[in-house]
């Protein structure tokens, strides 16, 4: 089993690379760093971090592409942008039977110059989304949301998901806040970081988890009430 060591400077230095040179050529050139600098110490990061989660949520997990790992390689069958690769490493942690169905888990973005870290719900699903805004609406249930946003947010960590201007029909809030949240089609957290020196050694899962502690309790509410 291998330690994870921290992500190489050179982690930055690839992504960097395909931010300017962004062709398959360039990638074949150096498909030895992508594996080397990208796809190794993401899958040891991984494997660490899974790990250390377990205490603050039972998250599923798996260091491989298409697992924990999102690909590289860009869908650009529908998209006006043609360029083939992503110029940033996502990795995803997720509660749940499996990935692509999980409500909530807690993600990674590392950039040639920002780290994201959050946690939440990027997207309902319309299902999905009629349960949420059931539970928003709901008393008890809504109150708690209120409580969860009120103190992630004390932390600097403010939701996101906002996306419509009226309140869905059929449904009445009793604050500003439930209003707002009603107009979610989404519930997340998640802010750009300058890429801190930590991201180089193997404090970094430690970086990680303290920030994903202050995220559990609005990820623990989206499981219990959506899942």
């Amino acid at each position: 089993m291998t330690t994870f060591e921290g992500f190489p400077k050179k982690t930055l230095t690839f992504l960097r690379g395909i931010e300017r040179n962004n062709t398959r050529e360039w990638f074949e050139d150096h498909r030895t760093d992508y594996e080397r600098f990208w796809l190794q110490p993401a899958r040891d990061f991984v494997d660490a971090a899974g790990v250390a989660l377990q205490k603050v949520a039972p998250v599923s997990y798996e260091p491989k592409v298409n697992g924990s790992i999102f690909r590289i390689n860009r869908d650009t069958r529908f998209a006006q942008d043609k360029r083939p690769y992503k110029t940033y490493l996502d990795i995803w942690f997720w509660e749940g039977a499996a990935r692509r169905t999980a409500v909530s888990g807690f993600y990674l973005r590392l950039s040639p110059k920002h780290i994201a870290i959050g946690a939440g719900a990027h997207r309902f699903g319309p299902d999905r989304l009629a349960t949420y805004r059931s539970a928003a609406a709901d008393p008890t249930s809504g109150a708690a949301l209120a409580k969860v946003v009120q103190k992630v947010g004390r932390a600097g960590w403010p939701v996101k998901g906002e996306h419509y201007r009226r309140l869905p029909a059929g449904l009445e809030a009793t604050t500003d806040l439930q209003a707002r949240l009603l107009r979610h089609n989404a519930l997340w957290c998640g802010e750009d970081e300058t890429v801190p020196g930590e991201l180089h050694d193997r404090t970094f899962v430690r970086f990680a988890i303290d920030r994903w502690k202050k995220l559990a309790p609005l990820h623990r509410w989206l499981v219990d009430s959506l899942d």
